[in-house]
């Protein structure tokens, strides 16, 4: 992990990063009955905020001098580590601006009673079910999270009358293009979404349109093409390839298995996008911004790019299913195609146009394609040497 992205300390307690529960109060910086916290002009409540995106944002937002609340899924096991560096110990510190609050996309009453004891100035509704190939296999729950879970917010910010005083940015996703109809895509190309994680996310995006048009919200979407980090899920296909390049470095992983190696994306860092997301809510009026790179590269470039990193070369050999990728110098087998990880409609190509966030709010990012991929390979390698390490002395006590 980075200096600034510290993996978790399982020695941490539930307390690490002044949680409260929403059916009852623990020692916090807030009182017994009533919840009271810091109030200032910039209060920002961030849906998955332990995610990667939520990470990057809450710190972006804490230099910025912003109180931050963030709301995580109960769960049984800690994981809180992308954003562990943000602690702030209540016991030492009398100014804490980094609040966790227990919460859930599908639970209405829930967001309606942290929102009123928030009172933020900005929501970023960053949470949901964000993987393409489960959704196909909990498509109800990715709809309840992704899609309703979007009009629960917005509703209660109307029920409780804060349509004037709270800003809300929705994170849509590239996925809704789909099939594309046009390219490169842009914020007026129609949608095709081919997976109920583009589906939902679509209605999401329409009904935040709705209450900024019907209620005069300043209810913005973020249209995000793919942004990856050394904080990217290990599920996700990008982390996938690093952490095995990574491993298969430092001879702990044999080989690669993926699906669809000719898939294309626009790829860009988590870092520079949550800039873009802040920089929406600071408009003057609400809109729908395209944020993207410009460029599109396909998963085979980004396995070469990730292989080349630890000084080996990849030679494709085959075609379809029985396609292989081998060490140009040693002719072992790196990488195979599994056909488990084919979508059942697959996204071929997306490449998004951000001309409208450059022109209008000055965005452009900032990391090139290949110093991302470097920076995820360099991170995994340190990840896993420091893992391994630390597994060496626990089996040596």
């Amino acid at each position: 992990m980075s200096k600034t992205m510290k993996t978790t300390d399982p020695k941490r307690t539930p307390h690490a990063t002044n949680e409260t529960n929403t059916t009852h109060t623990k020692q916090t910086s807030c009182t017994t009955h009533t919840k009271r916290y810091p109030t200032s002009d910039k209060i920002a409540l961030i849906t998955g905020v332990t995610g990667q995106d939520g990470a990057y944002l809450s710190e972006f937002l804490l230099n910025k001098g912003y109180i931050v609340h963030g709301i995580k899924r109960r769960s049984s096991s800690f994981n809180t580590g992308r954003i562990d560096h943000l602690y702030q110990d209540l016991h030492t510190k009398s100014d804490i601006r980094f609040f966790l609050h227990y919460g859930d996309m599908t639970d209405a009453t829930n967001l309606i009673r942290i929102i009123q004891e928030t009172q933020p100035t900005e929501i970023y509704n960053l949470a949901a079910q964000s993987h393409v190939q489960v959704s196909f296999e909990t498509p109800e729950y990715t709809a309840n999270s992704d899609a309703l879970g979007t009009l629960r917010i917005l509703e209660a910010l109307r029920i409780l009358r804060l349509e004037e005083k709270t800003k809300f940015y929705q994170a849509s996703t590239s996925e809704m293009y789909g099939k594309v109809q046009e390219i490169p895509q842009k914020e007026t190309t129609p949608f095709y979404p081919r997976s109920p994680y583009g589906a939902a996310k679509l209605y999401a995006y329409w009904v935040t349109v709705n209450y900024r048009e019907a209620y005069g919200m300043h209810a913005s979407n973020g249209i995000l093409f793919n942004h990856e980090s050394p904080l990217r899920g290990e599920t996700f296909v990008t982390r996938k390839i690093t952490m095995a390049v990574a491993n298969i470095a430092l001879g702990f992983q044999d080989r690669l298995y993926l699906g669809n190696l000719d898939a294309k994306r626009d790829w860009g860092h988590a870092r520079d996008y949550v800039e873009g997301m802040w920089l929406m809510l600071q408009q003057k009026e609400p809109d729908d911004y395209v944020l993207a790179t410009g460029e599109t590269h396909s998963v085979r470039e980004f396995i070469d790019l990730a292989f080349r990193e630890v000084g080996r070369k990849i030679e494709w050999r085959g075609e379809g299913l029985s396609e292989k990728g081998h060490d140009a110098n040693t002719g072992q087998v790196l990488i195979e195609v599994d056909p488990r990880y084919f979508r059942p409609t697959e996204v071929d190509f997306l490449l998004g146009d951000p001309t409208k966030a450059k022109e209008k709010m000055g965005w452009q990012h900032k990391t090139s394609f290949n110093q991302l991929v470097q920076e995820m390979v360099q991170e995994d390698i340190k990840t896993i040497k420091l893992e391994r390490n630390e597994l060496k002395i626990q089996e040596s006590v």
